[in-house]
């Protein structure tokens, strides 16, 4: 019989940490224990422990916990090691300022895709997206662009997981996306019209490593009402130059 090595009280409190991310407005001690499914007094120390340490934090009017602020030197720490994100940094300003819409660099994560540098537009309207965020390879532009350019073993393993639905535009049928993927390949630029968030549309292009792999994706997004389809041709332009620098960068070559 195989022996258990967890330690459940880190595993608790992993749990705590992660649900605690997933909101902004933080978690009363009552919420928190029903959705890890632990006793209150069992969350309650641990809340204490983690608030003691810096990694949470409590909200003195609503008596709420959120994170806190020294859970960014862990995630700093994982970012700072990331050369693609120190690399294409100063490029994604350079997009950022010409197309002046929400700009994203994401990489893969399994079956699927994380944002690990985002730049805001300066429009009154943004994007309520943020570094750490997950996008499915299937229904994002971003996750479309890496899977268009990954081996045809890993897209078949994507399909198996299931391809879910999030709008009405989501593509959820297997021999569709395939055919998806092929027209992606062959101009060098993904959309998401709507597939992934109703009335956000994004534009996006592949990152590529010294070997040719596909390591990344970057996208400008925003409102279809100022990311028109109109504006497709003159941003998916702005978006693939920007990719192939990075790619450079990372020692991509032109053949």
């Amino acid at each position: 019989m195989a022996q258990d090595n967890t330690v459940q009280s880190v595993e608790r409190a992993i749990k705590i940490l992660e649900e605690l991310a997933a909101e902004k407005e933080g978690l009363g001690v009552t919420e928190l224990s029903q959705r890890v499914n632990l006793h209150k007094s069992t969350v309650h120390r641990m809340l204490t422990t983690l608030l003691n340490l810096g990694y949470v934090e409590q909200n003195a009017l609503s008596e709420k916990y959120r994170l806190g602020m020294k859970i960014l030197f862990l995630g700093g720490s994982i970012l700072e090691r990331m050369d693609i994100r120190h690399e294409a940094h100063d490029l994604l300003e350079e997009l950022s300022g010409k197309v002046n819409e929400a700009v994203h660099l994401v990489i893969p994560d399994g079956f699927k895709a994380v944002y690990i540098d985002k730049l805001d537009s300066n429009k009154t309207i943004r994007m309520c997206s943020q570094i750490g965020r997950i996008a499915p390879l299937h229904a994002s532009a971003v996750g479309k662009a890496i899977l268009a350019f990954s081996s045809p073993r890993f897209v078949n393993e994507v399909i198996e997981q299931g391809l879910a639905r999030y709008t009405a535009n989501t593509i959820t049928e297997p021999r569709e996306l395939m055919r998806h993927l092929e027209i992606i390949k062959e101009r060098g630029f993904a959309i998401d019209d709507e597939e992934n968030e109703k009335g956000i549309r994004c534009i996006a292009a592949p990152i590529f490593d010294y070997t040719g792999k596909v390591i990344g994706a970057i996208s400008v997004s925003g409102p279809t009402v100022t990311v028109t389809k109109k504006q497709v041709e003159k941003i998916s332009e702005d978006v693939m130059e920007c990719a192939r620098k990075i790619s450079q960068r990372m020692g991509w070559k032109v053949d």
